[in-house]
């Protein structure tokens, strides 16, 4: 075997090999200077963040290379170094320099809006292509930095042609035995790699930056990528199946409640209210990223959300609620169907997700015509088809996505002359409102109340939005937020001159923070949320209740003195006792129950912590003797919730069998 040979013809393969890891290790040391503050620094941190990341880096190096190698591999030898081959191995390592290039760079982005490397959200964005392209485009300078990818291509081309290693690629002729010997080994050795590599082997520490930067963000794209749902049963700590169920019946009953049945997996409870029972419409508007602490009342001094502060000293004001998740389809999963965050993706976004019990079931019941609005397309994260798939009428931004077939309710398509203002996300907050507001005048003319749930967009980047609105530069989330409060301020001034008004009550809630990433895997603080009632007839309140997102709508329902059967894991918070307050957070894999100071997490190594939670200092504290009740409880409303969507028991026809 002419070792030299086989050296200079694969000499190209072992230059892309080193410099990917090079390239891999720069930005990972980047990335830790950019969050050097988050980090517990010290000789063992760094040692294993480095390694265990040299490792993916190392993987996704050699796979990179696999149709390369293939290629060198399986070309004969009279082809070599023949016009065909130079053209062909120019083209190649283009494709490959340009896509290492390029995921190096989009790491940086993601990482300063998400604070982790590749993973579901990213898995989504490529699916829903037309809304990341334009975010990106209206974002970043994309045309520059596409010229200065290239550049670093073409001197990348000729310092290898300056040192001659291009000559030696081509001028080297190995047997084809001896490639098939290299190839085999070659693939032996990276089949073996990933076989015994796994994304969350990187996930060893309580700090969720260091996990982050211990892996590879290509590795753990594809690592999301195969890994969209996550079975409950499979990954998660599991009690007997009607324990779990007493624990979560024991939790949700209340006292003027009983159940519907005697069954143990049977949840549904009649929900007994008042005489004076009453029917107002209901608008019902989820802020994009409005976190707790852009309000004044929370600490901010910055003077951004003067119309939401009004709103919240003139209704309601819920002061210690918590969203469920990190996403929009998280929020509205908990809003509408008042159930806790599974593993993996949001019901919105999973199949067979239409007909389920939600919110949609009992205002039908009610009488209402339901709409759900959203300025951009609806196609994004499939909210058309599970909105659709519970009976809304759906009003967006058609952009010729498709309707499920399965949705029988009319999709309305908000016409070009109705935009002033449009965005990656869709069209501004204020042109949504003046939707929402023609569609309530419509809808006021008939003998049935009218419900409304509106998904904004302006608080998302690229944060623009109209000139001349608020005196903040457009760019920035400060002023993203300061519009999204103006726009607000300006849908209430409207419906306060509409007959309908005195008759409507608004929900104001966010979806999720603007952030979620901390030094723990669930940061509790990055859950907390603004919601307020507003225009309720009832007075003025601010509720220091420890409320989750699924229960909002519950708790409005009891203001309303309705009289319904309830499938929710939500519950009328008027009627918890102190010690019955609870909030549920999650992201994909790990799950946790905040219960006053005591959290519980569970996650998909089947593994549960506790910890004790330091509002004041947002700090969570390890818990050196465990809760077991609260342990249980986190346990058997996480599995129940699981349980009853993957074997249909959240369908209304199932429900109502019962």
């Amino acid at each position: 075997m002419n070792l030299k040979s086989l050296y200079n013809r694969y000499l190209v393969a072992i230059c892309f090999f080193i410099g990917y890891l090079i390239l891999a290790t720069i930005t990972r040391t980047i990335l830790a200077i950019l969050s050097i503050d988050k980090l517990d620094l010290s000789f063992y941190t760094s040692f294993i963040i480095f390694g265990k990341g040299f490792l993916f880096d190392i993987a996704i190096g050699f796979a990179f290379i696999t149709f390369y190698i293939f290629y060198l591999t399986i070309l004969p030898s009279k082809w070599i170094g023949k016009k065909i081959d130079i053209v062909l191995t120019y083209l190649i390592l283009f494709l490959l320099f340009f896509v290492i290039l390029f995921s190096s760079f989009s790491e940086f982005p993601f990482w300063d809006e998400f604070n982790t490397r590749f993973n579901f959200i990213a898995v989504d964005y490529l699916i829903y292509t037309y809304e990341v392209v334009e975010n990106i485009n209206q974002s970043y300078p994309i045309p520059s930095i596409v010229l200065v990818l290239l550049c670093c291509i073409l001197l990348i081309f000729y310092l290898l042609k300056k040192n001659e290693i291009f000559k030696q690629v081509f001028s080297s002729k190995p047997k084809l035995s001896n490639r098939l010997s290299i190839l085999f080994v070659y693939l032996l050795f990276l089949i073996s790699l990933f076989s015994v590599l796994e994304n969350k082997s990187a996930e060893w520490s309580s700090n969720i930056y260091q996990n982050e930067l211990s892996k590879n963000g290509v590795f753990s794209f594809f690592a999301a990528f195969r890994s969209n749902e996550l079975d409950y049963d499979l990954f998660y700590t599991k009690l007997d199946e009607k324990l779990a169920y007493k624990i979560v019946k024991s939790d949700l009953i209340a006292s003027d409640e009983k159940f519907s049945s005697d069954n143990y997996d049977d949840i549904s409870r009649v929900v007994t209210g008042k005489i004076n029972e009453v029917t107002p419409n209901i608008i019902l508007i989820c802020i994009e990223s409005l976190s707790a602490d852009f309000l004044s009342e929370f600490g901010n001094a910055e003077n951004l959300t003067t119309n939401i502060n009004q709103l919240a000293n003139e209704g309601i004001f819920f002061q210690n609620m918590y969203a469920t998740g990190t996403r929009t389809v998280r929020g509205m999963e908990a809003l509408t169907l008042c159930v806790p965050p599974t593993p993996g993706n949001s019901i919105v976004r999973r199949q067979n997700n239409d007909n389920l019990f939600s919110i949609a079931t009992i205002l039908k019941q009610k009488g209402y015509q339901l709409d759900f609005i959203y300025g951009g397309d609806g196609y994004f994260d499939n909210m058309n088809t599970f909105f659709g798939g519970q009976g809304f009428n759906i009003i967006d931004r058609d952009r010729g996505n498709p309707l499920s077939d399965k949705i029988v309710t009319t999709r309305t398509a908000i016409p070009d002359n109705e935009v002033t203002f449009e965005n990656a996300w869709g069209i501004c907050d204020e042109d949504t409102y003046k939707q929402a507001l023609k569609r309530a005048d419509f809808e006021a003319t008939s003998n049935h109340p009218f419900f409304q749930f509106i998904m904004t967009t302006s608080n998302h980047k690229p944060y623009t939005f109209p000139d001349n609105k608020v005196n903040l530069k457009q760019g920035s989330r400060e002023a993203a937020v300061k519009y999204t409060d103006y726009a607000l301020g300006q849908f209430i001034k409207q419906a306060k001159t509409k007959k309908w008004y005195s008759n409507t009550v608004f929900v104001i809630v966010a979806d999720h923070c603007a952030s979620s990433a901390g030094k723990w895997e669930i940061n509790v603080d990055k859950h907390h949320i603004p919601a307020i009632i507003y225009n309720l007839n009832t007075k003025n309140e601010k509720v220091d209740k420890l409320v989750s997102q699924i229960d909002l709508m519950p708790t409005l329902f009891g203001y309303l003195n309705w009289n319904y059967t309830s499938s929710f894991f939500g519950k009328d918070i008027s009627k918890m006792k102190t010690s019955e307050q609870r909030a549920f957070l999650g992201n994909y894999r790990t799950l946790g129950l905040l219960e006053g100071i005591t959290f519980t997490e569970i996650n998909d190594r089947k593994k549960v912590n506790q910890y004790e939670w330091n509002a004041k200092n947002k700090i969570l504290e390890p818990k050196r003797i465990h809760n077991d009740s609260s342990k249980n409880k986190t346990i058997s409303y996480y599995q129940i919730a699981s349980e009853r969507f993957k074997n249909g028991k959240m369908e209304v026809k199932l429900i109502n069998q019962h």
